[in-house]
């Protein structure tokens, strides 16, 4: 008897498993809240050069003083990183007749002026991260990332070896959001952030949930993160200054970090044996428990290495780490460009956020009707199409581009709600927790090189939107490669890796015994 048959036979859905979902949940809708945070911590306001005090000034207005000393775009707005040498006073006769000798151009000198209607301040205002140092304020997000990929292989390697319940995955995002404070960057967070998303996820909803439920379990956990996105626009809203912002996201977390042992000391309480000889008498259930097989031998460890170990777990890992990869990458790079669709930061991440929800409902109804493995390719090729939708649509149809852009964030969602339902049920049991660490390593380091992307609109302005694009079709492409896994009971070890000499040698002594020939 396997473990998933005692399931079956005693409820695979009860107070036990609701009460580690209650937790997954609490700590999902914070998640979400420092993954993006980034989109509003170093946010970019409108700026242009600080321009030094002049005599010659004292009878100008501030509009006309601004229209001698900053060149203007062809659109008429005036440059965020340039400013003109010497005043041209000339242009207050006529602003039309716009300087073409760019020798008289040059970057900022003394500073910016930012305009604070929208942030009272960020960290690109407080440090000055715009224009020559534009790269640093889109470094800030993947220094994260960083963190983020070195906690996904740490603790999918500690996880396999201990209780992933022990890990409390919030107290280094506190950590890390006091050393930002100091003026350093963020990577810390990532090491913990993880561990709720990626190492629990497969023992909650997973392996301890019948196959009737584990789809439920999945896209329910996923909501929440759903709600998450929703709050942090509102706390974005409210909370305009960005150490506050900080304090204000890291709140929940230190909560958490308090709360989570005794909520996990409850769950640890409600032994699902227990719960099972409310229905059965206790020998039938101690019979039961006696014949369920295992995977794993004593003594028996399993690696990364091990994922790649026989051809079907090679094909697996190289095709569900792309999978990955294009998944996160197109994800954030549409996550964190809220602006361009005639709607304000705080309502597109607020939007984006609702949109998810129906696109998880309609992923619970797909990958049951068509399968996981088609639900997966075409939700993030579609993902790809409505990125590369927006590049040919021209600006000024901001409702056509909003509704394409929606649309697209919600089948992202839907390829990220997906993906982690099916790698969890591609890798056998002793695997899986490796399979998610080093699936959710490929992720992170698609995360972190997103924001880089948009440092590419230098050469060309939609290039960064042609890469979104390109690799998400690509990636989802690589998705037909994988098996299907609907109602497909969760891999057993033994049907993927290969039999040991050591396995053998007593299959053959038993033989021998019965004069049967190996």
């Amino acid at each position: 008897m396997k473990f998933e048959d005692l399931l079956l036979e005693i409820g695979g859905f009860g107070r036990f498993q609701i009460l580690i979902l209650f937790v997954l949940c609490l700590a999902r809708i914070n998640l979400p809240m420092h993954f993006l945070l980034h989109s509003f911590l170093a946010a970019t306001p409108s700026h242009h050069c600080a321009i030094p005090h002049q005599e010659a000034f004292v009878n100008l207005t501030m509009e006309e003083i601004l229209l001698i000393s900053i060149p203007r775009e062809p659109d008429g707005t005036f440059r965020s990183c340039e400013m003109f040498s010497q005043p041209q006073f000339h242009l207050l006769l006529n602003s039309s007749l716009q300087p073409e000798n760019d020798s008289i151009i040059q970057n900022c000198q003394h500073g910016w002026v930012y305009d604070h209607s929208q942030f009272t301040s960020t960290i690109s205002t407080q440090w000055d991260l715009v224009c020559e140092q534009r790269g640093l304020n889109q470094a800030t997000a993947t220094f994260f990332f960083i963190g983020v990929t070195i906690g996904a292989v740490v603790f999918g390697y500690l996880s396999d070896r201990f209780d992933p319940f022990q890990a409390v995955p919030s107290g280094p995002g506190t950590l890390s959001h006091f050393a930002l404070l100091t003026k350093s960057r963020r990577p810390f967070p990532g090491e913990a952030l993880c561990v709720p998303a990626e190492r629990c996820l497969p023992l909650a909803g997973m392996e301890w949930v019948d196959i009737e439920h584990r789809t439920f379990s999945g896209v329910l956990t996923s909501i929440f993160w759903s709600i998450g996105n929703m709050l942090l626009a509102l706390t974005a809203y409210l909370v305009r200054e960005w150490h506050w912002l900080l304090v204000a996201v890291t709140g929940p977390s230190c909560g958490l970090w308090f709360a989570s042992p005794a909520l996990l000391s409850r769950v640890s309480c409600l032994d699902p044996e227990r719960t099972a000889s409310e229905l059965f008498s206790s020998f039938c259930l101690s019979q039961a428990l006696r014949t369920i097989t295992t995977d794993k031998k004593p003594g028996e460890s399993y690696s990364y290495i091990s994922l790649f170990r026989t051809p079907v777990l090679r094909k697996i890992s190289l095709c569900s780490g792309a999978v990955w990869f294009g998944v996160a990458f197109s994800y954030y790079g549409m996550s964190m460009k809220l602006t361009g669709f005639g709607l304000n930061m705080y309502l597109s991440q607020f939007v984006f956020g609702i949109i998810e929800i129906p696109a998880k409902v309609i992923v619970y109804v797909l990958v049951n009707r068509i399968g996981r493995r088609q639900s997966q390719a075409w939700s993030l090729i579609l993902t790809g199409l409505c990125i590369g939708a927006n590049i040919i649509i021209p600006e000024p149809f901001t409702s056509l581009r909003s509704v394409v852009a929606i649309t697209g964030k919600g089948l992202s969602e839907a390829a990220f709600t997906t993906v982690f339902l099916y790698t969890s049920e591609l890798y056998p049991t002793v695997l899986r927790q490796n399979g998610m660490g080093y699936t959710s390593f490929v992720a992170r380091l698609g995360g972190a090189l997103a924001p880089l992307v948009f440092l590419l609109d230098e050469v060309w302005r939609s290039l960064p939107e042609v890469t979104y694009c390109g690799v998400a079709v690509c990636c989802g492409s690589v998705a037909f490669l994988l098996p299907e896994t609907l109602n497909v009971r969760l891999p057993e070890v033994s049907s993927i890796l290969p039999c040991t000499w050591r396995e053998l040698i007593p299959l053959c002594s038993v033989a021998r015994s019965k004069n049967t020939q190996v």
